[in-house]
């Protein structure tokens, strides 16, 4: 079980967050949107909802690693190096033939409208040094977007079945997007059955109608408690959050003062909750300063900013 009062202590291990997904290339537009008065032009950034988190953590001062695949193309160099150039291991990056993933971006102070393109990210396999690597992290964070396709289905699952045997704790992000699904399948039911096998959730507002339509917060968040989940964050953008451990429910108000650009808010969320959790933090701290840092990041253009380490982030914001 986790409640808010709780720290987890979470068992020390050689790696804190090992996340597993996509790496792709974000091309945000360089005006937003609405000022937009001729064709845009768009201006390549590190992106991917894993890869981003895994960037964010180790700035913060904990140890991360990215497992994912991209292309033996200039735009899957661009990610390696990005990796190189944050001191992250490269080791669990596979480079195969297929095209490096990428998605377009509006820029927006609200919610960022994509448009994907993606190929080699769902060749991502469950290797031994994969395996291993989850047998070796405190955390194990899961992506939405690898569910979608095989392999890296597949290579999900496993890793959820290596972490739920060895009491891991298995963080899942449900940003479900009907576009990245098979028009025949039901990925809808799918990332329900994958909320009940986490331990933590954090969906958006946005993801929550995907799964269920429109509906009040409050049941929103009884919709996800109810398919199994043993924590559920449900973001409401400029509104904060409501969160439930299953037992007491709490509203979290948004620390953000200044919106440059949204993407990669939530990642950078679930960084500095997961930094928190690893310090010791209560699940409730870890919240806040999940919001703390996702504050930080929102000042900025594109998901992987320079972020302060994590101490510094409990300052400036007083936590």
């Amino acid at each position: 079980m986790l409640r808010f009062k709780d720290s987890l202590g979470l068992a020390a291990r050689s790696n804190d967050v090992l996340a597993v997904g996509e790496m792709l290339v974000d091309f945000i537009a360089e005006e937003y949107e609405e000022q937009a008065t001729e064709e845009p032009a768009y201006r390549p950034y590190f992106g991917g909802a894993p890869a981003n988190l895994a960037m964010n953590a180790q700035k913060l001062g904990v140890r991360a690693k990215v497992a994912a695949a991209v292309g033996r193309d200039r735009l899957g160099d661009y990610l390696v190096s990005r990796l190189e150039a944050g001191s992250m291991s490269t080791e669990l990056v596979e480079r195969v033939e297929d095209a490096t993933s990428m998605v377009l971006l509006t820029k927006s102070q609200s919610s960022p409208v994509p448009i994907f393109y993606r190929s080699a990210d769902h060749r991502l396999s469950l290797t031994p040094m994969l395996a291993q690597a989850v047998r070796d992290s405190a955390v194990l964070h899961l992506s939405c977007w690898p569910l979608s396709r095989q392999p890296s289905r597949g290579t999900i699952e496993g890793a959820m079945r290596i972490a739920s045997e060895q009491g891991i704790l298995i963080g899942f992000d449900p940003n479900y997007h009907p576009a990245l699904w098979p028009q025949d399948e039901d990925g809808v039911a799918y990332v329900r059955w994958m909320i009940g096998q986490a331990d933590v959730i954090k969906p958006s507002d946005d993801d929550a109608e995907r799964l269920f339509g429109k509906d009040t917060p409050d049941r929103q968040l009884a919709k996800f408690l109810a398919l199994g989940a043993k924590l559920v964050i449900l973001t409401l953008g400029r509104e904060g959050a409501i969160a439930s451990d299953g037992r007491e429910t709490i509203r979290f108000p948004s620390l953000a003062t200044e919106v440059a650009d949204t993407t990669g808010a939530g990642d950078a969320f679930w960084s500095g909750f997961y930094a928190s959790l690893i310090q010791g933090d209560t699940v409730e701290t870890a919240i806040r300063l999940g919001f703390a840092v996702s504050a930080y990041k929102l000042r900025s253009i594109g998901a992987v900013v320079d972020l302060p380490r994590l101490d510094q982030i409990r300052e400036m914001y007083g936590l």
